[in-house]
């Protein structure tokens, strides 16, 4: 099996540096437009084979979509990263024309693989992929609720004390610091609601924590976060691959789930082989749908300025 992942920056690079000591793939290729620096990362990564022990080959390669051939898998993780006080919607002209040519020119090679975007605003450029692909809607899915979901598990598990691994918390609507919506009301720890643990104002820090959760690592290290973003895209894939059917918080194409059309929004979907397989209905409460369609709406004013490009 062959990955792709384009773009070599900080968080295609920790991607995949995730993949390869996984062992998801037999190959996979690192793609980037500066000359040398998917190349040198590349090396860099399996001079740790020995050590790691994995056997993964990491090819890097500079603007060679021929390398990319027959991916099964391809992460779009290219354009420019925030800045502090940049907002996600600030980066649509500019990452809008990249997510465009690079998704051309994969599907040139791999016509029929799964695409997983991660460039921001994440819901605009998931959409824009699915409308200008011609790909199953099933085959593009957006990265972002998975990094939502951790940030959320993370602020949970500081104020319970206990592991994130133990808790199943979702968020769901826009991957933005606005449009996001936790659900606070179906968190559990080991099938407890956390409702039971916390204080309504504990639950709302939570809330509010995960919210900003981007903004607030952008303002301490100076750009866009990478280790979670990596990570939790890494983990799709890995869903992917080994068909896993895991439950994960993903930006794919509503068509009347949730009550709403024609857009590309957060929600939790079951992930395999073949993408994402089956949207979840959490039944949500009539705050919690008001929220979503509001959500919706901020997303959809961002879609429209595609129309402006």
């Amino acid at each position: 099996m062959k990955i792709t992942v384009v773009g070599a920056g900080a968080v295609g690079a920790t991607c995949t540096d995730n993949i390869a000591r996984k062992e998801l793939a037999e190959e996979i290729i690192l793609l980037d437009i500066k000359e040398g620096l998917a190349e040198g990362k590349s090396i860099d990564m399996m001079q740790t084979a020995a050590l790691l022990g994995f056997d993964t080959k990491i090819k890097g390669v500079t603007n060679d979509y021929a390398a990319t051939a027959d991916s099964e898998v391809v992460v779009i993780t290219s354009g420019l990263p925030r800045k502090p006080g940049m907002t996600r919607e600030e980066l649509i002209g500019t990452n809008a024309n990249i997510v465009r040519t690079v998704t051309e020119n994969i599907l040139k090679y791999s016509p029929n693989t799964i695409i997983i975007v991660v460039s921001n605003p994440m819901d605009t450029m998931n959409y824009l992929t699915l409308t200008t692909s011609g790909l199953p809607k099933n085959r593009v899915l957006g990265m972002g609720g998975a990094l939502d979901s951790a940030r959320f598990k993370f602020y949970l598990s500081q104020q319970l004390g206990c592991s994130p691994s133990d808790l199943n918390a979702v968020v769901i609507g826009g991957h933005g610091d606005t449009t996001m919506i936790p659900l606070i009301k179906h968190a559990t720890w080991n099938s407890i609601p956390v409702s039971q643990f916390l204080s309504q104002e504990q639950q709302d820090k939570v809330v509010a924590d995960t919210m900003v959760g981007g903004a607030t690592l952008t303002k301490l290290i100076g750009t866009s976060a990478w280790y979670a973003p990596g990570a939790g895209t890494a983990a799709m894939v890995e869903s992917i691959v080994r068909d896993e059917k895991k439950l994960i918080s993903t930006g794919v194409a509503l068509d009347g789930e949730y009550g709403q059309k024609d857009i590309s929004l957060v929600v939790p979907v079951i992930i395999g082989k073949s993408g994402w397989e089956k949207i979840i209905d959490f039944k949500l409460s009539e705050a919690e749908q008001a929220a979503f369609n509001k959500s919706a709406d901020a997303v959809r004013n961002m879609n429209d300025v595609l129309k402006t490009l």
